[in-house]
């Protein structure tokens, strides 16, 4: 997470309504000696092939001007009326444009978004932290190389709208900065070279230098322990020095990550922020910036280290705003002429005829997931809801905690190739319910259907359990479980206890003495696991969410913990734990006990789990993003960061 005041470091930028890198720019497409390059990129579509979110459908321009905005079938229209013309257009991405929120894009393995962007004609993408939410596999060879894993028509390899098997991605993705843990290799190409029209016969190149948020592999979503960022700026100056010496004399930095700067989508004010902080200071040979991830739009023009301007651009998040560069480049020496560099942030605004192909796109995948919502996955036989007895448990709570267990319990999956360490199985599993901070994994109740029997429903179960984050296995100490089992308690400002209850699997047994402070509620023999009073000097392996291990809960006394393994997403796994179990009941709440209840102060302690967060519209924002943010501090400014 990066904060900074604006300013720090002292530099004076050109920060306005003007995107030119100079007055001579406002004439740049009547300089007809020079070779006209337009660069369009859009960031973190997340899926959202339908509509931008409600919190996120209307953006604000100049002088406070609304624009209503969202949707691939405008943004191909706008992107043909862009292009009309122009002889060197290219089209990409830095970032986050699948693995999102959308449910026909991401319970179709995001092929949906695929198809999209393959017909929409993207040329080329840099990745994200999500494009790492599954696996380096799954973005390479299935997401890019179209090989199936391991069920057709069920895991992944749908029929398109065209009613073709999925090929893959008809563009390639790539790194700079993504490396494998042991022993440093780049997990993708670090960058690109793309050869332009100069006329006459001949070709000018203009390389692409490609960044992947740091830290990408610790968090909860893209959590990945045989992965590692290297330094963004480092990075960056040596990838511009080997396309120098490969005589590339235009470089243009796709990032995923960004900045903030004001509320005017086409301009920028006050920015900071990694992105700027790097534009500040990235090799002059640099001509031009694109960055994503901080879901923010801004478009301006920042000095180089050689106080020369160069673009600095955001555009925005959920199919929000195209954003278009043009360069010009010297037909002699391939060189951009800075001076005539302009820069607009288009919105994709929803008052134009949506383009017909992707807009059949669009409603084939929207009624192929309404299908798959539909499918049966087995029957439950009573009701789990989140209702919590005396103690804290809910028979929601424990059929996670069981899922969790079962989850910490499978093999290594045919695409999962970012572990270190082998798959050893968990000895028991926690969730928690109500957490200290961030967002509850469980998102609703599973409530008996009694006009189908029963009947769990894929998209019941999808939409009932999950961020989106993996289940992880690691060992810890017993003595990190009785501190976390601890930790469930904690006195707030101004006095009171307030309980953040963990669900324990159903071979953990436990009970807790409701006459004890805080931090010593709990004797480690009253704790139960598969029938063995806790010991607290040896080792056991845990399952749980990411976001827990993490300590984006609130548990910190799971840190440290030590070879980890990453199992499969979420909602993904339960469907999948559903669908293998055929059946599910209800269990007893047994698993929590409390001791001395009855006793005069006894306290159990106050349960406020905390609530979904809203954009600032109001509007409630998908559960997966939600707890993206809220695992992130805010800014100086307030500024929370997505992921």
């Amino acid at each position: 997470m990066f904060f900074t005041a604006a300013g720090a470091l002292a530099t004076v930028t050109a920060v306005g309504t003007h995107a030119f890198a100079s007055g001579h720019a406002r004439d740049a497409r009547s300089a007809d000696e020079y070779v006209d390059v337009q660069l369009l990129n859009i960031t973190d579509l997340h899926g959202y092939l339908q509509a931008a979110p409600a919190g996120n459908s209307v953006i604000t321009g100049a002088g406070g001007k609304k624009y209503t905005v969202g949707g691939v079938a405008y943004m191909a229209a706008h992107l043909e009326r862009l292009r009309a013309g122009r002889a060197n257009s290219l089209f990409f991405a830095p970032g986050d444009l699948f693995s999102g929120w959308e449910f026909p894009a991401e319970s179709l393995a995001d092929e949906p978004t695929i198809e999209a962007l393959n017909r929409m004609g993207m040329n080329f993408a840099s990745a994200g932290n999500h494009e790492f939410d599954k696996s380096p596999a799954f973005l390479s060879q299935h997401m890019v190389d179209g090989i199936s894993y391991p069920t057709v028509d069920w895991d992944n390899s749908f029929l398109d709208s065209a009613g073709q098997r999925f090929h893959g991605a008809d563009f390639p993705y790539y790194s700079a900065n993504m490396v494998w843990a042991k022993d440093g290799r780049t997990v993708l190409p670090p960058y690109n070279v793309e050869w332009v029209d100069a006329g006459r016969g001949r070709r000018l190149p203009v390389g692409f230098i490609h960044l992947t948020v740091l830290g990408t592999e610790t968090m909860p979503a893209s959590y990945q322990p045989g992965l590692r960022t290297l330094d963004q700026l480092a990075t960056a100056n040596r990838c511009a020095a080997e396309l120098k010496a490969r005589g590339v004399n235009a470089i243009v930095l796709s990032m995923h990550d960004g900045a903030v700067a004001g509320g005017d989508f086409n301009s920028g004010t006050n920015p900071s922020g990694p992105a700027y902080e790097l534009a500040l200071r990235c090799s002059p040979d640099i001509d031009a910036i694109v960055c994503g991830h901080w879901h923010t739009a801004f478009n301006l023009m920042v000095p180089d280290p050689n106080g020369v301007r160069r673009p600095l651009v955001e555009a925005g998040c959920h199919g929000q705003i195209i954003n278009e560069i043009n360069l010009r480049l010297d037909p002699s020496t391939g060189k951009v002429v800075r001076e005539l560099t302009t820069s607009t942030n288009h919105p994709n605004t929803r008052d134009v005829a949506p383009h017909p192909e992707l807009a059949e796109v669009v409603k084939y995948w929207a009624g192929y997931g309404t299908r798959r919502a539909a499918v049966p996955l087995g029957k439950q036989t009573g009701s789990f809801t989140r209702t919590r007895n005396a103690a804290g448990e809910s028979t929601m709570g424990d059929l996670v905690a069981d899922w969790a267990l079962w989850a910490g319990r499978q093999p290594q999956g045919p695409m999962n190739d970012a572990n270190l360490d082998p798959p050893v199985p968990a000895d028991l599993a926690v969730i928690a319910i109500a957490p200290r901070l961030g967002q509850a994994i469980i998102a609703g109740d599973l409530v008996y259907d009694a006009a189908t029997g029963g009947t769990v429903a894929f998209g019941k179960a999808w939409n009932a359990v999950g961020f989106g984050d993996p289940i992880v296995t690691a060992t810890v100490t017993g003595q990190q479980i009785h501190d976390a089992l601890e930790q469930q308690w904690t006195v707030p400002a101004g006095g009171g206890l307030k309980y953040a209850p963990l669900a324990v699997s159903a071979n953990v047994r436990y009970s807790f003495d409701a006459t004890g402070p805080a931090g010593d509620r709990v004797d480690p023999a009253d704790v139960l696991i598969d029938g063995r009073p806790l010991d607290v000097s040896r080792s056991y392996r845990i399952a749980a969410p990411s976001y827990t291990l993490l300590n984006q809960d609130g548990y910190p006394a799971f840190t440290g913990f030590t070879k980890p393994f990453r199992h499969n997403r979420d909602f993904e796994s339960f469907v999948a734990y559903v669908k293998e179990r055929q059946r599910i009941e209800p269990a007893p709440l047994n698993r929590v006990t409390v001791k001395n209840g009855g006793v005069t102060g006894a306290r159990i302690g106050e349960i406020h789990a905390p609530e979904r967060l809203r954009s600032a519209a109001g509007a409630v924002l998908p559960r997966a993003e939600a707890a993206a943010l809220a695992a992130n501090r805010p800014t100086a400014e307030g500024f929370r960061v997505p992921c």
